[in-house]
This record gives C-alpha cells, structure tokens and sequence, in this order.
C-alpha cells in the first residue's frame, strides 16, 4: 500500500488535506487522479455541498461531516488513460456517524430521445430530401401532433447486466473534449449514421432545471443562501456511482423508406467493440420497449413533462 495527500475544502471551506491511499505502489498517481476529470467533478461537487453545512438552518450543522480519508481500490484504463476508478470515501462527524462511501467513479455520459415523424409524400413530388436536415412538417400532419412518431433505440451487448440484447436509447461515455450537446451529436451518428446538427438538440434536463427554478423563484427567497452544485443530469445510481446523464431531444422529420430503412441496421463503432441492431418504436410504446434502462424512462418522463409545459 502506498499514501499520497490531496487538498480539499472542507466544512468552513478552509483548505486542508487528506490521505489517499492505494491499494499498490502502481495503481495511480497523486497527479493522475487529480487530473482525472470524474475525480475533479466529483470532490469539487462533495466539498460545495459538505461547506453548506455551516449555515445553521443545514440538518448537519451541529454535528458536520466532513471528508477525511480517500482508499483507491482499483483503476481500468483504457488506452493509457484512466476510464474507471473504484473508491471508498470516509465521510464522518465527530460522533462518529459516517455515510456508505463506496463509489464507482466513470463521470458523465449523455442520452439522446431520438423520434422521427413519417413525412407522407404525395407521388407527383420528385424533389430529393437531404437527411442531414431538418424537413418541414408536411400539410396532411397537423401542427404539435404527435401522431406517427417513432423513437430510435438501440439494442446491444450490456455485459454488466448479462445481456445481449439491451434495449435503450442512443448514449455515450462523456471524452475530455466538447461539449454535451457535440457528444450526444456524435454519438447519434456513431449509433444511428445520422447526422445532427449540435444546434437542433434540445436539452431536456436543462429546460426542466429552468423551470423548477423559476418556480422556487416565485415561492420567494430560499431559506438557503445557496444549493447543492450537483450537474445538470439524471442521476441514474446514486448510491454507488458519480455518473450523470444529460438527455437530449432530437426530432427528424424523414420519408416512410427512409425510416424504414432505419429499423434493424446494424451499426456501432467497430474500434470500441460495439454491436448495436436499431429498433424503431412507437413514441408512445417508447416506456413499455426501454423499462428496464434508468435513462430511456427518464428521456419519456422528461419529454411527456416538457410536453404538458409547453416547453417543447
């Protein structure tokens, strides 16, 4: 075992520093996991919400935990850079009172509701459509309907689940470079063959954090100066993982052959052993197809409240 010492903010947001240790020599640096970006989101976000506990209205504030120790378990690296990192946090208070602190650290990834709408084309109609744009809804479809769209899922390997054969929608590990909205963009092409323009995604998980502020906001003043700095994603496993998932909407407008072209292709980045088979569903079966993926029932909750808002 070896021990190397990190700074942090703690409760009174006072600089100080705790022990890290490893459970070998070789395992990871003092500089490789402060330069991991899951390890920077993480501590950065725990030490915003251990620093709330100095304001007396906080639950913790007469007895306030605070991180006092770091044991690095085990690291998967993928090309010489670190993808996965198993740790145990000590979060305690004096009394000696701590919270489970086992966590699985893999940062964020990004998921995409992907729907498309069937444009009925009319035989004297011969011009060529470039499915790299955004078509015009056409006459026979009413404006804001929702009839005849169809949600684009994925259906491959899930190791971690022992299957084969999951069934989700479009997502992808977060890179150290872009932006949310460029991933998802880029994982929609990797997994569909369809390009998106990073402009016409839509957010969904901001548009709801915006309206729930602006709800809080008109409740009055919050009886907290501040909140938890947590990202702007779905949490799918709380308890015993960091990653976060910001959903994307993206809506197509495509011809009957074109989206049936879509459904059972084969597709998926060969060079990151991905095997993935498209399925088209129903949007509004899209709960019933993807119920047992966290982040496909988040996408429909997210979308259908949206909807009732008329935020999308």
């Amino acid at each position: 075992m070896t021990t190397f010492t990190i700074p942090i903010h703690n409760i009174k947001n006072a600089p100080t520093t705790i022990p890290v240790n490893c459970a070998s020599s070789d395992l990871i640096s003092r500089d490789q996991l402060l330069s991991f970006p899951a390890f920077q989101t993480w501590l950065s976000t725990l030490q915003h919400s251990l620093a709330r506990q100095r304001y007396p209205t906080h639950e913790f504030h007469r007895e306030p935990y605070a991180l006092r120790k770091i044991d690095i378990q085990a690291v998967d690296r993928w090309g010489g850079r670190i993808g996965f990192l198993k740790l145990v946090a000590d979060v305690s208070n004096d009394a000696g009172e701590s919270f489970p602190g086992s966590i699985f650290l893999r940062g964020g990834s990004v998921g995409m509701l992907v729907s498309t709408v069937l444009e009925e084309r009319k035989e004297e109609k011969t011009e060529k459509v470039n499915k790299s744009q955004l078509i015009l809804q056409p006459d026979d479809i009413p404006s804001g309907s929702e009839k005849d769209k169809r949600a684009i899922m994925t259906i491959q390997p899930r190791i971690p689940a022992g299957s084969l054969e999951f069934p989700e929608i479009p997502a992808g590990m977060l890179d150290n470079s872009g932006t949310f909205a460029g991933r998802a963009a880029s994982e929609i092409y990797e997994e569909t063959g369809l390009s998106i323009p990073q402009n016409e995604l839509v957010d969904m998980t901001s548009l709801a954090l915006t309206s729930l502020q602006s709800r809080d906001n008109k409740n009055g003043p919050a009886e907290e100066p501040e909140e938890e700095e947590l990202q702007k994603g779905v949490y799918p496993s709380p308890g015993g993982s960091d990653e976060f998932i910001p959903l994307f909407l993206y809506q197509k407008r495509m011809s009957r052959e074109d989206i049936d072209a879509l459904q059972g292709r084969l597709t998926g980045n060969r060079d990151e052993q991905e095997k993935i088979t498209l399925k088209l569903v129903p949007l509004e079966d899209l709960w019933k197809e993807g119920l047992r993926d966290g982040k496909t029932l988040a996408a429909w909750a997210l979308y259908q409240g949206l909807k009732q808002e008329g935020k999308i």
